[in-house]
């Protein structure tokens, strides 16, 4: 039986243990998308993970999606990254960073020059984004051409290489949540009619290229992907989501890719990753759904098979030292929203509490 707390090589490398920092938007950059000495003591804090997943990074400028979030299309965000990544080496952490282009998920205020977001198709997400400024409704997109399509593939496989020239062990590629990637592979969002878009084979297209593309600039041992079958948020609609995602599985399998990341929505979702684990001949790296934040309970996911990596979210923010958390059974920080966002938020207010 393997336990969290063994050894598993991913990306050329041995990572400690099991336990993954799952990437969650912090809100802690610049304004002009440079990460900061803080952004660097959050990851650090946290370098007992066998693997950190940074926060959303965005591959280009269109690509931003929320205030105050990080860029690797820059030289001067590659060099603020560097006292990241320097920090979580020195204290024996392994990290890649997310690219995370946001497509519709945005607002033309966040952008200069007359930008506005971009999507497959101008279908406008429902509800508001905060813009900095207060509560703004979200705007009809511009559809993408198949030039700035693969002018987007194109700026994906240059963030990757900035990203380690940055020093980052390799990247995450944001296929979930409602973002770019996965607004192509969702039927409601991407209306094309061209090679991008219809059937399945031409709506996983925009996935499988970033991932190949990416693959080629950096290596595929240092490129991963993260999914969220049938996950609603952000407006997402997939009303048969688990042939799309075997399909996109299967296209990619071959690649020798450093993990496929399977992030879990509602309770019907086991089935799903159950098909896509038996499929994918790699390191599978699962965010369960659970009734609260994801603790010890969840270790027997990688006991049983399940995954041989489990990532964690929220407690990890009220809990840095998380992995040591895990293996005593606790005790645990309790999350609190409050603190989780902004320029001095720590994801705590009473660690160390042991």
């Amino acid at each position: 039986m393997t336990s969290a707390f063994e050894p598993v090589h991913v990306a050329g490398s041995t990572l400690a243990n099991r336990i993954v920092l799952a990437p969650m938007t912090r809100s802690r950059a610049t304004e002009g998308g440079l990460a900061t000495a803080l952004v660097a003591e959050y990851y650090t804090q946290r370098a007992t993970a066998g693997l950190i997943v940074t926060e959303g990074v965005q591959p280009s400028v269109v690509g931003q999606g929320y205030p105050f979030t990080p860029g690797l299309h820059s030289a001067e965000q590659v060099a603020a990254w560097r006292q990241v990544t320097d920090s979580v080496h020195a204290a024996g952490g392994r990290i890649f960073a997310q690219l995370m282009h946001s497509g519709r998920i945005g607002h033309p205020s966040l952008l200069p020059d007359g930008l506005v977001p971009v999507a497959p198709s101008p279908v406008a997400a429902p509800g508001q984004l905060f813009a900095g400024d207060g509560l703004k409704d979200f705007v009809t997109p511009h559809e993408l051409t198949d030039d700035e399509i693969r002018a987007t593939i194109a700026d994906f496989a240059q963030a990757a290489r900035n990203a380690v020239e940055a020093g980052f062990d390799g990247v995450e590629l944001h296929g979930a949540n409602g973002y770019l990637i996965h607004q192509f592979l969702a039927p409601a969002t991407n209306l094309r009619t061209d090679e991008w878009g219809g059937p399945t084979e031409n709506r996983i297209r925009f996935a499988v290229e970033t991932v190949k593309a990416v693959a080629a600039a950096i290596g595929a041992e240092r490129t991963g992907l993260r999914v969220s079958p049938g996950n609603p948020y952000n407006g997402i609609s997939e009303p048969d989501p688990r042939p799309v995602y075997e399909a996109l599985v299967k296209e990619i399998d071959g690649l020798g890719l450093a993990y496929l990341h399977v992030t879990e929505f509602g309770p019907e979702a086991r089935e799903t990753t159950l098909s896509l684990r038996k499929r994918f001949d790699g390191p599978f790296v699962l965010n369960p759904a659970t009734e609260g934040p994801t603790d010890h309970r969840a270790l027997t996911l990688i006991e049983d098979g399940t995954a041989d990596l489990l990532a964690f979210g929220a407690l990890f923010l009220a809990n840095p030292d998380l992995p040591d958390r895990l293996r005593t059974e606790g005790p645990y920080n309790t999350p609190d929203p409050a603190t989780f966002f902004g320029g001095d938020a720590r994801g705590y207010t009473d660690y160390p509490a042991r």
